[in-house]
């Protein structure tokens, strides 16, 4: 069997899984406190205009992928959305159920989901968003496929994730801080300095905004685009099942 990328080493599938499982178990309650260090509160406004993209609707069936502790699915669930939480992962899964509880957030559905085995019907939801996730799926072909079997005709695919900026200078600045301050910050905060380096290994291996939009039309969407934030850092990815 063909190995996959861990950050920058090459395993086997089932070690990756396992792996991956791991370091969310690790960091999960210390994992947003950490987002908002690394990118000093910017998250929250990627996250903010990421919704804004998906318009979510009253009444409308949304699986929010990867979305263990919360963060994007609280904001669609405010717009009337009725929210399927997924995460391979119950640690998260379980940080994100207390901070609903906190939030006295009712009407979230949360579940134990692998992205590239979704126990869901075809055609049951109108959207299908994953914020920060899709980097850590084994196989992303496999979840892409799946995001568009569960996925309604006319339904709609959002992906935020890193990717790889193009402006000079910047580019540089910031390999320089993902690789030598983050994992000190991880170190320190989370007490976990070798998680937060994967993820940012993870964050270097993944195909940049071309080849990424290239898979999510192989997997069968239409009108795929990509939008990048702050020369690429980041980027939302988006597609319609037709």
């Amino acid at each position: 069997m063909d190995k996959v990328s861990f950050g920058h080493e090459q395993v086997e599938p089932a070690e990756k899984t396992r792996r991956v499982r791991g370091v969310f178990s690790s960091v999960a309650s210390r994992y947003d406190l950490m987002n908002d260090l690394m990118s000093g509160g910017q998250h929250r406004l990627w996250k903010d205009h990421f919704v804004r993209l998906v318009r979510p609707r009253p009444g409308e069936k949304i699986l929010d992928m990867a979305g263990g502790t919360g963060d994007v699915a609280f904001r669609l669930a405010r717009r009337g959305a009725e929210v399927t939480v997924a995460d391979i992962n119950p640690d998260m899964l379980s940080v994100g159920i207390d901070r609903a509880g906190r939030r006295g957030l009712e009407g979230l559905t949360w579940a134990e989901e692998n992205a590239e085995r979704l126990s869901f019907a075809d055609s049951t939801f109108d959207a299908y968003t994953i914020a920060f996730g899709i980097r850590n799926v084994t196989h992303i072909a496999d979840a892409l496929a799946e995001a568009h079997r569960v996925l309604k005709t006319g339904g709609r695919f959002f992906c935020l994730e890193f990717s790889q900026t193009r402006w000079p200078g910047f580019q540089e600045a910031y390999r320089t801080y993902s690789r030598y301050l983050v994992p000190r910050i991880g170190r320190i905060v989370a007490q976990d300095a070798d998680s937060y380096r994967y993820l940012i290994e993870s964050i270097e291996r993944f195909p940049d905004m071309a080849a990424f939009s290239r898979m999510i039309g192989k997997a069968g969407f239409g009108n795929v685009a990509a939008r990048p934030i702050l020369g690429g850092l980041v980027a939302i990815h988006s597609g319609w099942k037709v």
